[in-house]
C-alpha cells in the first residue's frame, strides 16, 4: 500500500537538484574546497558549510578576497572537481525513481557547471536527463528562483505546478521563491533538519502515479 505525500495535490513536473539530492559528492567537493580554502588562509571548518547548494563563483565572490578573480578561481575549482569524483555515489533509489518519471516531465536543476554535472552523474551511474539546467544557464544562482523558473518554463509548465526535490537551504529558498512545492531529501544531512516541507530520507519506497491528464502524484510506501 502507498499513500500520497501531498494529499489532494498533483504536479506537472518534478525538478531535481543534483548534489545531495540525487547523488552524494560531499567527500569529493570538500576535498577540493578544503585545499582551496587552505591556500587562501580561510578557516576550513567555518567555510565548508557555505559551499553547498550555490554556484562556485558566487561562493568565491561572497568572500571578496583581495586580488582574487572569482571567475578564474571558479573555473579552477571546476577543473579540480572534475578530476576528483572518488566517492561520488547515487542517493539510494534515485536511479529507479528517475527512470519511472516520463522524460519530458522532469529536469535536473543544479548549481554545478554543466560539464561537472555530467561528470558526476556518470560517476554515480545516473543517466543524464533530457533537460539539465546548470550554473552557466542562469545569471543569478540559488537562492534566486531563476533556475527553477527556467527549468519549468522549458518543460512547458509554471513553476507553481512543479515539485522540487532539494537538500540545501539555498535551493529550498529558490524553490520557495519560485512558488513551487518542495520535498527535502535528507540522505546527506548529518543532523535532522528543521523545515516546514515534506522530508524523505531517500527514494526507496517512492513511486509516481500518473493520473488522468498526466498529473503526477508522489506516493510512498506506508
Amino acid at each position: 500500500m502507498t499513500q500520497t505525500l501531498f494529499p489532494g495535490q498533483g504536479f506537472a513536473a518534478f525538478l531535481f537538484d543534483m548534489d545531495g539530492t540525487l547523488l552524494s559528492s560531499i567527500a569529493a567537493a570538500e576535498r577540493v574546497w578544503t585545499a582551496w580554502a587552505q591556500r587562501h588562509g580561510l578557516d576550513v571548518a567555518s567555510f565548508l558549510p557555505t559551499i553547498h547548494g550555490v554556484r562556485s563563483v558566487e561562493t568565491i565572490r561572497r568572500l571578496a578576497l583581495p586580488g582574487v578573480d572569482p571567475e578564474a578561481e571558479a573555473l579552477a575549482i571546476t577543473r579540480a572537481e572534475m578530476a576528483d569524483v572518488e566517492g561520488v555515489v547515487p542517493i539510494q533509489g534515485a536511479a529507479g525513481f528517475l527512470a519511472s518519471i516520463p522524460p519530458q516531465r522532469h529536469a535536473i536543476v543544479t548549481s554545478a557547471p554543466r560539464a561537472l554535472a555530467l561528470r558526476r552523474l556518470q560517476a554515480a551511474g545516473l543517466a543524464p536527463p533530457r533537460l539539465l539546467i546548470a550554473a552557466e544557464d542562469v545569471t543569478h544562482g540559488k537562492p534566486a528562483p531563476e533556475c527553477f523558473l527556467l527549468a519549468a518554463g522549458r518543460l512547458g509548465f509554471p513553476a507553481a505546478n512543479c515539485l522540487v526535490f532539494e537538500d540545501a537551504p539555498a535551493g529550498i529558498a529558490a524553490a520557495d521563491a519560485a512558488a513551487a512545492a518542495v520535498v527535502v531529501v535528507t540522505a546527506t544531512h548529518p543532523h535532522p533538519i528543521a523545515t516546514r516541507h515534506v522530508t524523505i530520507p531517500d527514494y526507496r519506497g517512492l513511486s509516481v502515479v500518473i493520473r488522468p491528464g498526466g498529473v503526477l502524484e508522489l506516493h510512498a510506501d506506508e
